[in-house]
């Protein structure tokens, strides 16, 4: 044994071996069980390896990879050597994805607790669990974010590297979860329709394979692929997919700082951004100008696009409404409540239509008067760019009386 576990190729024929027998039946605790017997654990490199290897050789096809792909992952949890792989640096895009990966095992388990709760307590009402429920699949269609990041920003540097083949599975696995997530949701939009009784057969049929899907592709990546593209990506590399990042946006966790690479100039790209004036019709900004401008105004800000995308938030001082960037690219109707989602869905429908072009509210919150409103957007040929939220504390405003005249400054800074 002690050869086989010294011994790369050895242990790569093996495992090929392994591969192939699961593919021809054998069941994924038996090959578990032999794994650990001859191998005991396997170096995630060969893992990737091997895949490579049974697609590039022709033995399997990048299908039936995909098809027996959680067959792979059940028959090697737990036995994926990591012993050499590399310190992750923090706020390095793999500790982005990592601490997103935390996020979303967090909504994984209270989903599950909810509705374990709710079974087992033989709960008669289920409006407003279910209701909560789809709160939080909501906040799991963040993946999406995540799985772009890894198709259009990762995989691409690999490919480069000539490994193509995992890529191209774990992309479609990417899919299977978007369609298991996409498939609970659509069930919860006929929540009142689910029983008590019904409600085990709809969890193990429908919630728990998008549950699981979320959980085991975070394992897929902590386990073998990011060790792996750690070891293969360049400072440089993780540089240029950082850059790009915001363009595709965060899942459920921004991070409060870059990475900064040793050897790496991070700073030249912002000094010729600020040599770059942004040019109106009535003047010009740099862009620090302008950044300081909008976090100044007395309003909160976010800009969702003509495709429903959130693409802006200001970061004024004192927000009325928390934002941070793991909103960014999200869908805006997953950024509300359900039970206010159809309302939205109507403003952005009336906006588009050019039915309205503002939709004020106001709330009291917190001893405070709240107002809200939204406008819509359109550039000088009628064309709808999108919907302006604007959110403004009017407390104090509505106390005022008379006059606070330009005068009144100078009066003041007298009497001081």
């Amino acid at each position: 044994m002690s050869e086989l576990i010294n011994n790369s190729e050895k242990r790569k024929e093996l495992l090929k071996h392994m591969i192939q027998e699961l593919h021809q039946g054998k069941a994924p605790e038996a090959v578990r069980e032999q794994l650990i017997q001859l191998m005991q654990k396997v170096p995630y490199g060969e893992v990737v390896e091997v895949e490579q290897e049974l697609i590039s050789e022709g033995i399997l096809d990048e299908k039936e990879v995909l098809k027996f792909c959680d067959m792979h992952t059940e028959a090697l949890e737990g036995q994926i050597d990591q012993s050499n792989a590399k310190e992750v640096p923090e706020n390095h895009p793999v500790d982005v994805f990592l601490k997103e990966n935390k996020e979303l095992l967090k909504v994984v388990q209270l989903i599950r607790n909810e509705i374990k709760s709710l079974i087992e307590i033989n709960a008669t009402s289920l409006s407003d669990p279910l209701l909560k429920i789809k709160g939080w699949f909501n906040n799991l269609m963040d993946v999406d974010k995540h799985y772009r990041r890894k198709e259009n920003l990762l995989f691409p540097y690999l490919e480069k590297l000539e490994i193509t083949g995992p890529p191209k599975v774990m992309w479609g696995k990417h899919d299977e979860t978007r369609e298991f997530l996409k498939a609970a949701l659509e069930t919860l939009e006929h929540s009142g329709e689910i029983s008590p009784e019904e409600l085990p057969s709809v969890y193990e049929l429908v919630f728990e394979p998008a549950l699981n899907a979320v959980a085991d592709m975070t394992m897929k990546e902590e386990e073998i692929l990011f060790p792996m593209s750690m070891d293969k990506l360049t400072d440089s590399d993780w540089y240029d997919i950082q850059e790009q990042t915001l363009e595709i946006g965060f899942c459920l966790y921004d991070p409060p700082a870059q990475w900064e690479p040793d050897g790496i100039k991070t700073s030249s790209k912002e000094k010729v951004e600020d040599l770059n004036r942004i040019q109106m019709p009535s003047g010009s900004f740099t862009k620090s100008e302008l950044l300081a401008i909008l976090n100044s105004l007395p309003i909160d800000m976010t800009f969702v696009d003509k495709d429903e995308k959130v693409k802006y938030f200001s970061q004024s001082k004192e927000r009325i409404f928390d934002r941070n960037r793991a909103i960014l690219n999200r869908d805006v109707k997953l950024c509300h409540p359900p039970s206010s989602v159809g309302i939205v869905e109507q403003i952005l429908e009336d906006f588009k239509s050019g039915k309205e072009t503002n939709a004020p509210f106001w709330i009291q919150m917190g001893g405070k008067f709240i107002h809200i409103e939204y406008v819509a957007l359109h550039d000088e040929n009628g064309e709808f760019l999108g919907t302006l939220e604007v959110s403004q504390d009017l407390t104090e405003k509505r106390k005022l009386e008379g006059d606070q005249r330009l005068l009144s400054y100078s009066k003041n800074t007298e009497d001081e």
